[in-house]
């Protein structure tokens, strides 16, 4: 028989709302030691919050040991129903927010790496027009990997997502902002970096060792992909960079993200006449929900930026 919660837990107050935000970290990212960088404290701090909200409710939520971390029939049902409570919660905030002319609050946005500071986004210049518009919205930008935006912002853990688009889930909605070209380069220290265009070039290219982001994106960067020697993997940006530097991979890249290095003389494009792909950057947001006007302000702003940069006359 289960427990009368309505006895044993009594009013649902800030601290209980901390405890089970722990609790939702903890799941989500499978386990306490998973869970400690995103919530930015210890094991032992986790352990004792599970603790004192296990004490609250009067359940076992989750048992850790050897075996690893594993939910109760009760945890999970405290999870299901901790995620209606959070988010009956956010719909109260973004509810408050459009009855009042100046809004407040927080506005949660999250990033595929390379896009914050591609001059193409415009994201910077839509901050600060944004912030104008709106000085008690507090805006909160994070970088992370795609499945975990499209993830964040369905759970509605995140009010605007940017990503490469790559294929329409149910449940979002799609804005495009620019299209990235990409090519395929090699560094100064990498063998081909001198090569002439030949007949040979092109199958010199197809042997050597790319790395790639390693997950499904486009058809165009599969079928770019396909006859190549895909031989490492690296996700972010940033990595794949570092891995075409060192002169033991080529890969492809954004134009607009290694320009500089280009310029500088320590990478170029191979083959670019054949090996590129363009790629659409977009806003995700869901489809379902409450109005948030903050939300809607921001990407009026954001759009606002990006047709001046298409069109400033």
């Amino acid at each position: 028989m289960k427990k009368d919660l309505k006895i044993r837990l009594g009013q649902v107050g800030d601290y209980e709302i901390r405890l089970l935000k722990v609790f939702e970290a903890v799941v989500e990212n499978g386990g306490f030691s998973a869970a400690e960088s995103e919530l930015n404290i210890g094991r032992s701090t986790i352990s004792t919050h599970i603790a004192n909200l296990e004490e609250r409710l009067n359940l076992k939520l989750c048992s850790r040991g050897r075996g690893g971390f594993l939910l109760t029939e009760e945890g999970a049902e405290v999870y299901e129903l901790m995620k209606t409570l959070l988010s009956a919660l956010e719909g109260f905030r973004s509810g408050v927010n459009a009855l009042h002319v100046s809004l407040t609050g927080e506005l949660r946005i999250i990033a595929s790496d390379a896009i914050c500071m591609d001059p193409q986004s415009g994201l910077s210049e839509a901050i600060a027009r944004f912030s104008e518009a709106a000085p008690d919205v507090n805006v909160l930008l994070d970088v992370r990997s795609l499945s975990d935006i499209e993830r964040m912002v369905l759970n509605d853990k995140a009010d605007i997502g940017v990503i490469p688009y790559h294929r329409p889930l149910t449940g979002l909605d799609y804005r495009t902002l620019y299209a990235d070209d990409c090519h395929l380069y090699c560094s100064r220290t990498h063998q081909l970096f001198n090569a002439k265009p030949s007949p040979e070039l092109l199958d010199q290219v197809l042997s050597s060792k790319v790395v790639h982001a390693g997950i499904h994106t486009s058809p165009q960067v599969g079928a770019q992909l396909a006859d190549m020697n895909k031989a490492a993997i690296s996700y972010f940006y940033e990595a794949r960079l570092a891995m075409i530097l060192s002169g033991a991979y080529i890969g492809f890249m954004p134009d607009t993200y290694v320009q500089r290095y280009v310029e500088a003389g320590d990478l170029r494009a191979l083959v670019p006449e054949t090996r590129h792909y363009s790629l659409e950057v977009c806003t995700i947001t869901r489809t379902y929900g409450r109005a948030n006007r903050a939300r809607e302000l921001f990407l009026e702003r954001w759009m606002d930026v990006v047709n001046h940069a298409r069109h400033p006359n």
